[in-house]
């Protein structure tokens, strides 16, 4: 299997046979209004790959939640209507006014292709930024014959997320983990920063943590540099936690 970085938080991932979009962005350089005033246009670096590249051969695509940075204007354009796209239970009403026909929602877990694909509660933030977040969803993939894929999605560490890793053991994990943070919410990060990442690795000793949403987004206060600094002095090494660049693919 391969997992590619897009960038942010798009993947590609070669799975099971089939290609997986996930969280698709992918829109140029700044053309996406800030999140909040203070903040800048988004994103805030270009795709190092193209858009008919990205979309080439994909059988599926897999969002985690709606915000514009895990699925933007522009994929509503360039995707097929016909592609097979699965939603989290709270955005069905959103993609209900997409022009996509084939969008299954995962209540729980489904089924497809050989591919059992069960959804994770998270906590997009907390404090006086979460009601202003609206709720999200991980992915854990599961097939024979492949590792076990855990998709934290933008969630901070919390009980259901160290509940999955105990439960499921995923071989690879993905994590969020830029440390985002919107003016006059600064204690309260929406996503993982790098000591909670840190801990997702420790929690999972055997597994492979690949570290993405990072560079790209202009809430996110943490870097491939600051992560990987916080990664060696916590002796994670390199062939346990990937901080993969933009177009970078990693195979297992």
């Amino acid at each position: 299997m391969k997992i590619q970085l897009i960038r942010n938080a798009t993947l590609k991932i070669k799975y099971a046979g089939k290609n997986i979009l996930v969280d698709p962005m992918l829109c140029e350089k700044e053309t996406m209004e800030p999140f909040m005033p203070g903040l800048k246009n988004n994103p805030t670096v270009e795709l190092t790959v193209s858009v008919e590249e990205i979309i080439k051969d994909i059988d599926a695509v897999l969002v985690t939640h709606s915000h514009p940075d895990h699925f933007d204007k522009i994929s509503s354009k360039v995707l097929p209507n016909n592609i097979q796209l699965f939603s989290t239970p709270t955005d069905s009403e959103f993609f209900a006014k997409q022009y996509f026909n084939k969008v299954t929602v995962i209540e729980k877990e489904i089924t497809w292709q050989e591919i059992k694909i069960t959804r994770i509660e998270g906590q997009h933030g907390s404090g006086t930024i979460l009601p202003y977040m609206g709720a999200v969803s991980g992915y854990v993939l599961q097939s024979k014959g492949e590792p076990t894929i855990y998709i934290i999605s933008d969630t901070i560490l919390i009980e259901s997320v160290k509940r999955t890793i105990n439960e499921f053991k995923p071989d690879i994990i993905v994590t969020n983990s830029g440390n985002g943070i919107f003016p006059g919410h600064e204690e309260f990060p929406v996503i993982m920063d790098e000591k909670q990442t840190i801990e997702v690795a420790k929690l999972a000793p055997d597994a492979a943590i690949i570290a993405v949403h990072l560079e790209s987004i202009d809430f996110n206060k943490g870097t491939r540099k600051s992560l990987r600094e916080f990664a060696n002095k916590n002796e994670i090494s390199r062939e346990q936690m990937f901080i993969p660049n933009d177009g970078e693919s990693i195979e297992f």
